[in-house]
């Protein structure tokens, strides 16, 4: 199994999320380093609060780190245009030295949006936009000139130059446990599909639905990674060693370790001895 680690890039100070990525790319048992998508904090009482832009953050992190894998799990695609993200994308990717990982999602965060005068329509609305998104996303990346007309997003002739250095295009994650509207874009499109939970039972029970669509689509499961977050809690690394053993026994090929803020790279030793422990 593999192991990386996420900083979200809320109630913490850019100085602190730099410290952990770089240490982190000095040690070999971290496979990838992500952050995520949001304008606001979540998951806490108050979302006044500090929260950095995923894309520019990312940009920088990228830069100033050389081995570890960077991504953004997940980045919503209500957030920009899907050809804009595309050639944020590719731009990263060359920046990174090929080192990107593309997560991306549908979108579900009513506060912002609201906020900011994103609209974020219903979820038949939000899938359906989803959708056109992918589409177009993995086109601008793989063709010359994308065509697309669909009824969120229009292109014509468009160009993505240059374009991203990992060919046909980085790997690309999928988030989210939808069966009905999400799988069909992770057997589509998708390397990599992320679990939006941290359950086993749950992860599981998912995990073999989409390996039925995969095998209903005529397409090996085997092409597509699984990963979950789990979040750490500073207190009881015992219990994560024993939740990361579970995971292991399930088949699971990579956990993503959600370190809490505030971000300090002191925690990550005793994460990576017990990645090794574990294996």
């Amino acid at each position: 199994m593999l192991y990386g680690l996420k900083t979200s890039p809320q109630l913490t100070t850019w100085q602190d999320m730099l410290a952990v990525w770089q240490a982190a790319d000095q040690m070999a048992v971290f496979h990838s380093a992500w952050n995520f998508d949001h304008f606001y904090p979540i998951n806490v009482p108050d979302t006044t609060g500090p929260c950095m832009e995923a894309w520019t953050t990312l940009t920088a992190l990228a830069q100033a780190t050389h081995r570890i894998r960077v991504g953004c799990m997940v980045s919503g695609v209500v957030y920009r245009h899907p050809a804009v993200l595309a050639n944020m994308i590719a731009s990263v990717d060359i920046i990174s030295n090929g080192r990107l990982e593309i997560g991306i999602g549908a979108g579900w965060n009513d506060e912002e949006c609201d906020a900011y005068g994103i609209e974020l329509g219903s979820l038949t609305e939000r899938f359906d936009r989803f959708d056109e998104a992918c589409a177009i996303v993995h086109g601008m990346l793989t063709q010359t000139t994308t065509d697309f007309k669909g009824r969120y997003f229009k292109l014509e002739q468009a160009r993505c130059n240059p374009p991203p250095v990992q060919q046909p295009h980085p790997p690309i994650c999928v988030g989210g446990n939808g069966e009905r509207r999400t799988f069909p874009n992770v057997v589509k499109w998708a390397d990599h599909w992320n679990y939006a939970a941290f359950d086993l039972e749950g992860y599981v029970a998912k995990r073999d639905e989409l390996h039925r669509q995969c095998e209903k689509a005529g397409r090996d499961p085997a092409e597509i990674m699984t990963s979950i977050h789990q979040p750490v809690d500073v207190d009881d690394l015992g219990g994560l060693e024993a939740q990361a053993e579970r995971f292991k026994e399930a088949g699971l090929d990579l956990m993503l370790l959600y370190l809490p803020p505030p971000h300090s790279p002191g925690i990550l030793e005793p994460l990576a001895r017990l990645a090794e422990r574990v294996g």
